[in-house]
């Protein structure tokens, strides 16, 4: 079984990284592959509304020139996602939501149903925010969301600093072995009995 975690900071080793680190070294503890993608810094698209992804059926976005289909192309090998983001004006970092967007929007299929968590690091506020965001396209997705013993947030500014939060280390660790328990339970599956999905039927207010 193996989770994907995304770091959504432009600062490889900064906090968002530290916090994954926690995470990922935890379900290395339950016995857990994991694989950690930066995004990096360089520029990132936006959707457009085109459509091409899915009029095409192309299983991911038709514009190919940054990182968004080499992390969704990873979407059928892995069993769970989770998503870390630092804070910005109490907002996910503007590259990441476009990377989430447009993957999941192009190649959904091959996520959905699977494990998701979302992680926020920040200075001082903003992080329940983000931390909401995040998980809304997840839920939109029908993947169960993954918990902690508290909101997943880790508190640092300077690289390095969210090691010595000491109950968002313990916060992350938490988090990866609820991860790891739920993968376990399905075997990296979607849970048997799981409910039957009933054709989509889009309402709009103005026809």
């Amino acid at each position: 079984m193996k989770v994907l975690l995304i770091n959504g900071s432009p600062r490889q080793k900064g906090n968002t990284a530290t916090a994954l680190a926690e995470v990922a070294s935890q379900l290395s503890s339950e016995g857990i592959e994991s694989e950690i993608v930066w995004i990096g810094n360089k520029p990132i698209r936006g959707c457009i509304a085109c459509g091409q992804c899915a009029a095409q059926g192309l299983g991911r976005c038709v514009f190919d020139d940054d990182i968004c289909n080499r992390i969704s192309e990873k979407f059928k090998e892995i069993d769970a996602l989770i998503v870390g983001s630092p804070v910005y004006y109490g907002q996910p970092n503007g590259a990441l939501l476009s990377i989430i967007q447009r993957a999941l929007y192009s190649n959904g299929a091959n996520i959905s149903g699977k494990p998701a968590a979302s992680i926020a690091v920040c200075r001082r506020g903003g992080a329940t925010a983000v931390f909401e965001t995040l998980n809304m396209p997840f839920q939109m997705m029908n993947m169960p969301i993954v918990t902690s013993q508290y909101w997943n947030i880790a508190y640092g500014r300077g690289a390095g600093e969210a090691a010595m939060d000491t109950e968002g280390l313990q916060t992350m660790r938490t988090l990866a072995r609820n991860m790891a328990w739920l993968l376990k339970c399905t075997e990296g599956k979607k849970a048997p009995g799981r409910p039957a999905t009933e054709p989509w039927e889009p309402m709009h207010f103005i026809r």
